[in-house]
């Protein structure tokens, strides 16, 4: 007698919270249907579903999103880098108290080398049949983020071959929850042809009916909860795999939810009362602009420099999104306006180095970009803000000169330069991710430093 198996999967939802509710909705349905026909039916989510930019997430350091995986059956997840790294130790450490489900990330270990409580390599779960589904969690390798928040990473491949090795024989069936990306997962499904199905994420990326690369399938449901992915794996008596496919359902082609506009609703408010701590307040505002030099984005660069004890700064001013008006700021107002989970980093290098970054800082189209990803959460880059430096131009309007705290830029000297993590990603500035000298300020985000500058300048008290 054959048995189909059925895994559907979410991952990268980020915290879009919107297409939550019909996700839950149409998995509760698809759930009771194949439990109707007698299938298995297992919930699976590959990570980063915790991100702080939604104040509800923020509020909660991502246990409302344990809430909401709870309530929603989820039976198995792994974690991405956004519960791996823009989450304090202690609130990783916590983060699954309270979880009805099994986390499964076999390369994640505290700094002495044993794996926390909460952390499964992998478990093997027996269906009704008796069929044994042996399921891998791995996370994608951002060691040394990790071990700037007290973590160790291993190396994912070794990681993934030590367990592969110690379920030997022991699973009809091998699946890996991989938060590695699809270049990863391409590599793994040629080095590891014993995974049967691999269910990705990190790159965002989208297979609608999957792909086979040898016996393997490779799966994707992009991110925002825009897809929620199926994998139906049929068996024969033996349980030896007869058939593997995967779909994609489109979120807005589900049937709506009940209530779904209050619920999106009350999640916000849930939100903005868990961040309703004030923080300051203003006898005047501090106005803010993405095209010109404002106060609130020269605010920000201050206490990035000050707070890094760098040299110099320099960051975007599309990181601040709006004004701080007049009267009692708050913590939920510093998120609204700076939700990036972005940290401060310093990198060290020479004179030269640094003018070459400037200068290429000054280019006159970047304000404009629509910028996506690298932890930005804004709409635009905008100009850039510099704290320490200044250039000094000739007639024609030229630069001439950089001065770095009122002293002219030495080539062979060497400088601390105080960055948003963003910039060390190699999109805009390829030197900053050449530069091997960098240090990242965890788990602070520049929010936390901004409130901090707020505080210490005593702002209208």
């Amino acid at each position: 007698m054959s048995e189909i198996i059925h895994l559907y999967h979410t991952n990268d939802v980020h915290s879009h919270f919107e297409n939550w509710p019909r996700i839950a909705h149409f998995l509760q349905k698809r759930k009771n249907l194949h439990q109707e026909t007698g299938e298995d039916t297992l919930l699976l989510d590959i990570g980063d579903h915790v991100d702080r930019w939604h104040p509800y997430t923020e509020g909660t350091l991502g246990k409302g999103n344990v809430c909401l995986l709870n309530d929603s059956g989820y039976q198995y997840v792994t974690i991405g880098n956004n519960e791996g790294i823009t989450l304090p130790y202690e609130a990783l450490s916590s983060l699954y108290d309270q979880a009805t489900f099994k986390v499964l990330v076999a390369n994640l270990y505290n700094e002495n080398r044993i794996r926390p409580d909460w952390a499964h390599p992998y478990f093997i779960h027996t269906t009704n049949h008796g069929t044994k589904i042996a399921l891998i969690g791995i996370t994608a390798y951002f060691q040394k983020f990790y071990v700037t928040l007290g973590w160790h990473l291993n190396e994912p491949f070794d990681e993934l071959k030590k367990q592969l090795q110690d379920i030997h024989n022991q699973a009809d069936l091998v699946v890996v929850l991989s938060h590695l990306g699809i270049h990863d997962d391409e590599r793994m499904a040629a080095e590891f042809p014993e995974v049967d199905v691999i269910l990705g994420a990190h790159t965002h990326h989208v297979l609608h009916q999957g792909r086979m690369i040898g016996n393997t399938l490779l799966c994707g449901a992009g991110k925002y909860g825009q897809f929620v992915g199926h994998v139906e794996v049929k068996l024969d008596a033996k349980k030896r795999i007869i058939n593997k496919a995967a779909r994609l359902y489109d979120t807005n082609e589900l049937e709506e939810a009940p209530n779904e506009e209050q619920w999106i609703e009350s999640l916000n408010n849930a939100g903005r009362l868990e961040l309703e701590e004030e923080v300051v307040t203003l006898t005047e505002s501090i106005e803010n602009n993405w095209f010109q030099p404002s106060p609130l984005s020269k605010l920000l660069c201050e206490s990035l420099k000050e707070w890094t004890t760098a040299d110099c700064a320099i960051l975007n001013a599309g990181l601040l999104l709006e004004a701080l008006p007049k009267g009692p700021v708050t913590k939920g107002d510093i998120h609204r306006i700076c939700p990036h989970p972005i940290n401060p980093c310093v990198i060290e290098l020479n004179g030269a180095e640094l003018k070459e970054i400037l200068l290429q800082s000054r280019d006159v189209e970047w304000p404009h970009i629509l910028l996506k990803g690298l932890g930005f959460r804004g709409k635009i880059m905008g100009i850039m803000v510099y704290e320490g430096i200044d250039f000094v131009k000739n007639e024609d309007g030229l630069i001439k000169k950089v001065m770095i705290n009122g002293n002219e830029l030495h080539s062979d000297q060497k400088y601390k330069l105080a960055i948003p993590d963003m910039f060390t990603f190699g999109r805009f500035f390829p030197q900053i991710q050449r530069t091997e000298a960098k240090e990242y300020f965890m788990p602070e985000f520049l929010r936390d430093l901004l409130g901090w500058k707020l505080v210490k300048n005593n702002l209208g008290q």
